[in-house]
């Protein structure tokens, strides 16, 4: 039992027992949060860290009627039922259900509004309040019956390929796929009291009702060269292909997928693609899941010489940014994100991004780059290969030991740049906790494979020298990964034949591939143990050796 957008668990201390002494706010909040969001389930009794409660717990009879009232009492346009639900371990639990206020934004009586954003709940501030509005409407599109299609107007083909591809689908339970063909379109919320809902439309309705939906997608490929100029334009704009069929479609009739480049290896050659097919496939699954269907505007794929955009409408779900996109599970349409992942389309669990960051790394290409602005997400992927090198060493690396996707993700990272310190590492997997950094590394340390030194924002990471060793590696050597007393004997070097440099002379005559936070820490410690001596503060500051005398400036003539 995991918090999550949908699911908060509370102690029972938040009701403490005299009801004057109840934490309001914190009750208030999060009942405004999720009235917000899609709605969710608050248990009382049930510490953050347990899956169940006590087994001799038991819960008040007058609780669940104390705390709707006073739910009401401190919300505005906040629905919820309470009630005690006995758990099989025997202990009970004080179960809130909140109502999504699908109409009107849900605040507290002092007018605070709050969001729920996968397993918190965040105050959303006033210049954020028109994109809550607009997330609100685009969360109730999916179920709508708008255009009052009756069930019996769907494609048959539509229709018949979707119950195939269900039954064929590992992903879906047994119990499931038995369904007869009403009850699985309930279950998925194509059909809802015999009308085809705005996501039945979208996904089994006929071209001339799919054209009726205020935005059904529209995809336009548009190929540039190397002056900007467009050479090429593909567009999927009549309405009769449902989301699973364009990516298809897509996928198999723009010929430049097919584009790729050879290396040699041995006495072979490995074929490396511009664009990988799972990149394409995966983000255009993204954009059509991520995309706000109350929102104008078409999806484009931008082609260049040397890079891929994909712009898609409408800003990324409140709560997300470019800067926490890996971490962060947030879908604006989350049946058609169930619908795609239980016919293997997509993996629920995540954006996707990081399935596309780890095929980018595997193939020595830089990762993707989100951008947002007003009205879009673009994400830009390189198809340019950095190391060659990299390729076989990381499959090598791969295959004997099994790694996970998070291992190959942090694997590739650090292989990419030589070294990285703990601060560089958790801004590129955009986390801010070492725990939440040794996930991500798994069990590369441990293996052997990824060798770490100094300490807490200082550690550095990077490969080891035995595995280097025992693969054989054959890459280029570099100071980005130079030992400590190795690069306190390039200072001493340099400010022997340069006293009186600044810290930027030094960086660029020993090695501009070395941190600047690695460098200005041993600068740190030269100091400390009296080594060299500084003159000046910040980016005046000067260098020399202790037992040096400064270079005097000339005087003007």
């Amino acid at each position: 039992m995991t918090e999550g957008s949908t699911l908060d668990k509370k102690s029972l201390r938040v009701l403490a027992l005299d009801p004057a002494r109840w934490d309001w706010r914190e009750i208030a909040r999060d009942c405004v949060g999720f009235a917000n969001a899609r709605g969710g389930e608050i248990l009382f009794g049930i510490e953050d860290n347990a899956e169940a409660p006590p087994p001799d717990q038991r819960i008040a009879p007058h609780l669940p009627e104390r705390l709707v009232k006073g739910i009401y009492h401190h919300t505005i346009n906040v629905a919820v039922a309470a009630e005690i639900r006995p758990f099989p371990n025997g202990g009970q639990v004080l179960a809130l259900r909140v109502l999504p206020s699908s109409k009107t934004l849900a605040a507290t009586t002092g007018n605070l509004y709050f969001v729920r954003v996968a397993d918190e709940t965040r105050s959303v501030p006033p210049d954020q309040m028109i994109r809550l509005l607009a997330d609100k409407d685009a969360y109730q599109w999916e179920p709508q019956t708008s255009l009052r299609v009756p069930a019996d107007h769907a494609d048959a083909e539509k229709l018949a390929r979707f119950t195939r591809d269900l039954a064929a689908s590992d992903r879906v339970k047994e119990s499931v796929r038995q369904l007869p063909t009403p009850e699985l379109l309930e279950r998925y919320s194509l059909v809802r009291e015999g009308l085809l809902t705005n996501l039945g439309v979208l996904w089994i309705g006929r071209r001339e009702d799919r054209a009726r939906l205020l935005h059904a997608p529209v995809i336009q490929f548009l190929k540039y060269d190397a002056r900007g100029e467009r050479v090429a334009k593909r567009v999927w704009d009549d309405f009769s292909l449902n989301p699973a069929e364009l990516i298809e479609a897509v996928w198999t009739e723009v010929p430049d997928w097919r584009e790729s480049t050879e290396l040699p290896d041995g006495l072979f050659r490995k074929t490396i693609p511009h664009y990988d097919e799972i990149v394409i496939r995966e983000l255009l699954a993204n954009a059509l899941v991520h995309r706000p269907y109350t929102t104008r505007g078409d999806i484009f794929i931008n082609l260049h010489p040397d890079h891929l955009e994909i712009h898609n409408p409408g800003p990324l779900p409140l709560g997300v940014t470019p800067n926490n996109i890996l971490q962060k599970t947030i879908r604006r349409n989350d049946l058609l994100a169930q619908l795609f992942h239980d016919l293997r389309l997509m993996e629920r669990e995540g954006s996707g991004y990081d399935r596309v960051y780890e095929t980018q790394l595997f193939q020595a290409k830089a990762p993707p780059l989100v951008t947002e602005e007003e009205d879009r997400v673009t994400v830009r992927v390189d198809r340019r290969i950095l190391r060659a090198d990299l390729i076989d060493f990381l499959a090598r690396l791969d295959e004997r030991f099994a790694l996970s996707r998070r291992e190959r993700i942090a694997l590739g990272l650090i292989a990419q740049h030589g070294s990285l310190t703990a601060l560089e590492f958790g801004r590129l997997l955009q986390v801010d906790e070492d725990a939440r950094l040794r996930s991500w590394l798994g069990r590369l340390i441990e293996l052997g494979i990824v060798h770490t030194s100094g300490q807490t924002r200082a550690t550095e990471y990077l490969i080891a020298p035995e595995i280097l060793r025992v693969t054989d590696f054959k890459g280029r050597t570099t100071l980005k990964a130079i030992e400590p007393h190795r690069l306190e004997e390039l200072i001493r070097t340099d400010l022997a034949r340069y006293p009186d440099s600044s810290v930027s002379e030094l960086h660029t005559r020993i090695g501009p591939e070395i941190s600047r936070a690695k460098l200005d820490r041993c600068l740190g410690e030269l100091r400390v143990r009296g080594v060299i001596a500084m003159a000046g503060t910040r980016r005046w500051a000067r260098y020399c050796l202790s037992n040096a005398v400064p270079n005097k400036p000339i005087d003007k003539l």
